[in-house]
């Protein structure tokens, strides 16, 4: 086994440490999710500290690590007397995001509890780190479904599998750490609600931080074990530390003024439901414990507020996280308890609990506006909007305020990554017929494999009243339900649409457009045309808050080469084929269709549509010609497609019923 990096070796992070150390101390604090752009130490401390957990003991032989003074009553391996057990370090669980359902929660082999009636049970990663740590790298990429279980698992201390009438459950207690790049895609809202805490993490701009972070870390790559028993007596001290913080722990006494400011900090932030009060009350008493104290004081609900916080107040995914500190110490003055005792600091003062060796002041990353939304930000580009000689550039304008959108969808069933949008077989979802099951069998089609096996019963001997089952009766379960596409829009940024108002509607149509992306879970890419050629503004990404940022600085002006624009969609198109060949596109151009510059425009035009046409790609034209002569001309580009037009009126949800249908049937006819 590697020798892992000293947790006490880690430079700055003091945020990162400090979630992690917490929820060490008090698993109950729900665990912490780590935000942060990427080599910036997070795998390495979430591995750092598995080296400073202190040992579990287990019952001998049991596989779901039951500890021998309590064991489960309900342990699959079980029942187990309680005895002396063991020891063992604790673990640390890594999820891959690529896990199946199975992986994660375990499988019971079904033909044995069909045959014999047994519950023969494989565990899965949940019951590996249980009393342990559950690690989940890129938690952003993993798929909802699965995030939804391990939340649950970790919410409420056990796993459950059902799998036909037939159920197992057992102990799932584990501390959660997940950490993600937001520039990859966020998790939505309910699901950050179900992480304890949350730490926004960035390299250090200072020099000398990040020599020193360069020296430790090739110190340790020339000599791991050299360089880990250098720190060795630090991290000793921080692993006596974490087990005094949890003896006292249940001596730590939350007062009402205590919990007073809890109740109205929560309540000034407007966050949604109480989870996020009994987080911040047990963090607080979590901080007052790492600090030696057996009060919480004001300082403690403070530093609670900031780490609990930021992430539930995050509604949508254009909303900026981050906490409004000087509304937060108003907050915790009008609301001081006098049963606490004196914070010399004042509770905005900035007093913090020792760390000693752990992490102590909290810094707000930079750029975090608390309380404003991406598409309230201030125009850019504000005087830099000269006018380019023969562009005709114009400065960006604000979108428009964004609406529900009709639901677009791509024709035909899918067997992409599940999401909301489009007909897909998948794993989840209506039953829709029976088949052989390929690999391991992980949802049974009980009546067909009924059926299968019912003609056979004479031959194999059957005396009693059981059914003879055998692998090959067994039949899989086909399921439909939806999957997320790749939505790549394709936005005319000419002199024609560069009108301000039109294209602050405009924009605040793609933003809606966005929105309802973020909402079906697909991928998103932007292409804008103007002047002489296209640009790729932003390669197709899960991260959909990334292409509203871009969308808001985009600006104006120049002739309409709309050509350029479909040629530059269908070489991206092309490599996202060869990336994610399972994922189908549905293309958005947004244009008024009004073609110039170069030779023919309009019938150079056509010719690029009509290679999407050939290849059968779902699209849809947003018609933004407006005023009282029309041409007509996007709605010519949407036939040369094979989709169709709509204008920015029946964009709403609340508008044309049949949309869908139509851009469907068009698209089908295409294929």
């Amino acid at each position: 086994m590697s020798t892992p990096f000293p947790f006490t070796a880690i430079v700055g992070q003091d945020d990162l440490r400090l979630g992690l150390l917490l929820n060490a101390v008090s698993p109950a604090v729900g665990g912490v999710l780590v935000r942060g752009e990427k080599g910036t130490a997070k795998s390495t401390a979430v591995r750092a500290l598995a080296a400073l957990m202190p040992e579990v003991p287990v019952v001998s032989g049991c596989r779901f690590s039951c500890d021998p003074a309590s064991p489960d009553p309900a342990c699959p391996d079980g029942p187990h007397e309680a005895g002396t057990g063991v020891s063992r370090d604790a673990r640390m669980v890594e999820l891959p995001v690529g896990a199946s359902e199975d992986r994660l929660v375990g499988a019971l082999d079904i033909e044995r509890a069909l045959a014999e009636g047994v519950k023969a049970f494989e565990p899965g990663l949940l019951a590996d780190a249980h009393r342990g740590i559950l690690y989940v790298d890129e938690v952003n990429l993993l798929h909802d479904h699965l995030v939804d279980l391990l939340l649950d698992a970790a919410a409420m201390g056990a796993s459950y599998v059902e799998r036909e009438g037939v159920s197992v459950r057992h102990a799932a207690r584990f501390l959660l750490v997940g950490t993600m790049n937001p520039e990859e895609g966020e998790l939505r809202p309910q699901l950050l609600d179900r992480f304890g805490l949350t730490v926004e993490v960035a390299a250090s701009r200072e020099t000398d931080l990040r020599v020193e972070v360069v020296r430790r870390r090739l110190a340790y790559d020339d000599d791991p074990a050299g360089f880990a028993a250098e720190w060795a007596a630090e991290e000793g001290a921080l692993r006596a530390r974490i087990v005094a913080a949890r003896a006292l722990l249940p001596g730590v006494r939350l007062g009402d003024g205590a919990l007073r400011q809890i109740a109205a900090t929560c309540a000034a932030f407007e966050v949604d439901g109480m989870r996020a009060d009994i987080v911040m009350a047990r963090t607080a008493t979590a901080l007052a414990a790492w600090a030696g104290r057996t009060d919480v004081l004001a300082e403690d609900v403070r530093q609670a507020a900031l780490l609990a916080l930021p992430h539930r107040r995050r509604r949508n995914p254009f909303d900026a996280p981050g906490l409004d500190e000087d509304k937060l110490d108003d907050t915790l003055e009008q609301n001081s308890g006098e049963d606490d005792d004196p914070d010399p600091d004042g509770p905005g003062g900035g007093g913090r609990p020792p760390q000693g060796d752990g992490p102590d002041t909290p810094t707000q990353p930079e750029g975090e506006a608390g309380d404003t939304p991406a598409q309230s930000v201030p125009e850019q580009g504000q005087g830099q909007g000269q006018q380019s000689s023969g562009s005709g550039e114009q400065q960006p304008v604000r979108a428009g305020e964004p609406f529900r959108t009709k639901m677009l969808s791509v024709p035909g069933l899918g067997e992409g990554a599940a999401g909301r949008r489009s007909r897909a077989r998948t794993e989840h979802g209506r039953t829709t017929g029976a088949r052989r099951p390929q690999g391991a069998l992980t949802k049974l089609h009980l009546a067909a494999t009924v059926q299968a096996a019912a003609p056979h019963q004479r031959t194999r001997g059957r005396t009693g009243r059981g059914l003879v089952v055998r692998r090959d009766d067994l039949r899989q379960a086909t399921r439909e339900g939806r999957e997320g596409n790749l939505v790549l829009f394709v936005v005319d940024a000419s002199g024609s649409m560069a009108a301000r108002q039109r294209m602050s509607a405009v924009k605040g149509a793609v933003l809606s457009l966005l929105l309802d992306a973020y909402q079906r879970r697909d991928k998103v890419g932007l292409i804008t045309f103007r002047g002489k050629d296209a640009e790729v503004v932003l390669p197709p990404t899960s991260s959909v808050d990334a292409a509203a940022a871009r969308l808001e600085m985009l600006p104006t002006g120049g002739r309409t080469p709309v050509a350029a624009g479909l040629l530059k969609a269908h070489d991206v198109l092309r490599v996202e084929r060869l990336r994610d060949p399972s994922r189908r596109p549905l293309l958005v151009v947004v244009t008024d269709g009004r073609a110039t510059g170069g030779p023919e425009p309009v019938a150079l035009a056509s010719r690029a549509a009509r290679l999407h046409e050939v290849e059968g790609t779902a699209s849809v034209v947003v018609d933004c010609e407006s005023g009282p002569v029309r041409l007509g001309l996007a709605g010519s580009l949407a036939r040369d497609l094979g989709g169709t037009a709509v204008t920015l009126d029946e964009l709403r949800a609340d508008s044309i019923a049949g949309l869908v249908k139509d851009v469907q049937g068009t698209s089908r006819r295409a294929a």
